[in-house]
């Protein structure tokens, strides 16, 4: 690591961990948890979702009818969801700490929050064990049609809607601190959640009448779900931001106007979603086109960031002073844009019904896990006095995860250009062309070895957190 960026990364730690108080690192800790937690969680259920397609296994495990769908279901919240939302409480946590000086207003709303998030968890995941409701496999966030599934979905939102009011609550007399990057783009997250939320409920109302299904959760999801994605890239910009200033020197991304724009645009066309929803939730055709192009206002507000980002990269290379390949908060600022911007692309050729669309919601959704897996090395732990020692399990972990996930999203894309149907398995795919074959090959393999660089991911990280801080070591 070079000199500068050696300082880079002593000036946003050091200020962060002087302010920091036990209790607020107690928080955080919580929440780095359960967002490993989640992880697990979803290998767990992605092991038996394998499991219960061995025949006879019936017999030996006591499995509901249904497992499979209902298994798929908890899978892809957990995977997606509750790790998403994890994340964002821990940017909730470290925001609040940075604008308020290390003396936030209601610190004390932090712990009923994180044991709510817990909680929500095991609302989550119990339904796929029981002998009721049906599995919907929609978009954005799949249900299982049972009170205490929604229960757990409702009780998620509400303790990050904790954090965020906390947040809010501290802004006034913050002296500006709010502007910082880091915590912009964590207020900005924070009131595009607050519309997905707004939105949920007004479709929800207009559909207190409907019969629990498919097409209801659809209806329900389909307009927050959508807006979610603007909160999410929100904080991908964030977490890159954090990983730039960590491994860059003399970088263009370090201009706060740049990242203010680019947030205030993603903040403006996640509050256009309240106006489409009121008007025309849940059955009109405009509610299900505008919001499906709605993915073209995510183009700007990542251009603004990601070009100078990528000028940034290429200037530290031609400089003189090398990438830092030893850091591994760089290869996942170096992965993460990558990934992310492939997925970017191959959804332009979507139709929704073969799998060139789960291609790009696949390398989408792997450039923001780059990014967050880039959070925990350069910033989370670290704050946690808890940082990975540097071997080739580590460098492993990111090659093979973002590596993987590239390639089976190349893999998925080539098959659906074959007219390979999405959510189908076995002889029902219909792989009779020969690039059909090749890309669902590709997908495999390369879905594969992400699986391993995800499960290096929550093996390295849970350690981290169970042991003790190296100060008390």
């Amino acid at each position: 690591m070079t000199s500068e960026t050696a300082t880079a990364q002593i000036g946003i730690l050091e200020s962060l961990s002087a302010i920091r108080t036990p209790a607020q690192t107690g928080e955080l800790r919580g929440w780095a948890g359960l967002a490993v937690l989640s992880l697990a969680m979803a290998g767990v259920f992605a092991l038996l979702l394998a499991v219960s397609r061995i025949p006879g296994v019936e017999g030996v495990l006591p499995l509901p009818l249904d497992f499979f769908d209902k298994g798929l279901v908890i899978h892809v919240v957990f995977s997606f969801v509750v790790w998403f939302q994890a994340v964002f409480g821990c940017l909730l946590n470290i925001s609040t700490t940075r604008i308020s000086n290390g003396a936030p207003r209601l610190q004390g709303l932090g712990k009923p929050a994180l044991i709510g998030g817990y909680a929500s968890c095991l609302l989550l995941f119990i339904p796929a064990f029981m002998e009721r409701g049906e599995a919907t496999l929609n978009n954005y966030i799949p249900a299982i049609t049972d009170p205490l599934y929604y229960s757990g979905l409702a009780l998620l939102a509400a303790v990050l809607g904790l954090m965020v009011l906390r947040l809010l609550l501290n802004l006034p007399g913050s002296q500006g601190r709010w502007k910082n990057p880091l915590p912009f783009g964590t207020l900005c997250g924070s009131l595009i959640f607050g519309v997905a939320l707004i939105s949920f409920a007004i479709a929800a109302g207009t559909l207190l009448d409907e019969d629990l299904s498919y097409e209801f959760n659809e209806s329900l999801f389909w307009g927050g779900g959508h807006i979610l994605q603007f909160a999410n890239t929100a904080m991908l910009i964030t977490a890159l931001y954090v990983l730039a200033r960590l491994t860059l020197k003399d970088i263009v991304v370090e201009d706060n106007q740049l990242i203010l724009t680019a947030m205030s645009i993603l903040v403006v066309y996640g509050g256009m979603g309240i106006s489409i929803t009121l008007k025309y939730a849940p059955v009109h055709e405009k509610y299900w086109s505008m919001f499906t192009n709605f993915q073209y206002g995510l183009a700007l507000p990542a251009m603004l960031f990601g070009i100078p980002l990528l000028i940034d990269m290429v200037k530290q290379k031609s400089l003189g002073n090398g990438w830092p390949l030893s850091n591994p908060a760089f290869l996942c600022l170096a992965f993460s844009p990558t990934v992310f911007a492939a997925g970017g692309l191959l959804g332009l050729f979507v139709d929704g019904g073969d799998t060139r669309t789960p291609a790009h919601y696949h390398g989408v959704i792997a450039g923001i896990n780059l990014s967050f897996m880039g959070l925990f090395y350069g910033l989370i732990l670290p704050l946690l006095d808890r940082e990975l020692e540097r071997g080739k399990a580590l460098y492993a972990q990111i090659y093979m995860f973002g590596g993987g996930q590239f390639f089976a999203c190349i893999g998925l894309f080539l098959a659906g250009g074959y007219g390979t149907p999405r959510k189908t398995a076995g002889d029902s795919q219909g792989l009779d062309e020969i690039g059909a074959k090749i890309g669902m090959y590709m997908n495999g393999i390369g879905a594969l070895i992400a699986i391993i660089g995800g499960i290096m991911f929550i093996w390295m990280v849970s350690k981290a957190l169970i042991k003790e801080p190296k100060s008390v070591s």
